[in-house]
């Protein structure tokens, strides 16, 4: 789930896997094994991507849907992805 929300903000924003491994200090094979889910960020990258494309931690990690079976909803301000 991850990668696949990655990419979709990614594209959404419309950012190249070279400009995002820039932001995030990685190289550019780390950055798209996130992307092929071949790689898991750490903790800190994973904050930086939520804090960069103003989304939660769980909506990154596919939790927003088990949140909302628990009663919880988690708004994205940039809107679904």
């Amino acid at each position: 789930m991850f990668n696949k929300r990655l990419r979709e903000l990614r594209v959404q924003h419309k950012y190249t896997q070279q400009y995002m491994a820039d932001l995030l200090g990685v190289t550019l094979n780390a950055y798209q094994k996130y992307e092929q889910a071949e790689r898991t960020p750490s903790f800190a990258t994973l904050i930086q991507l939520a804090d960069f494309f103003n989304v939660s931690t769980d909506f990154l990690l596919g939790r927003d849907e088990y949140l909302k079976t628990q009663g919880l909803n988690l708004d994205c301000s940039d809107g679904e992805v």
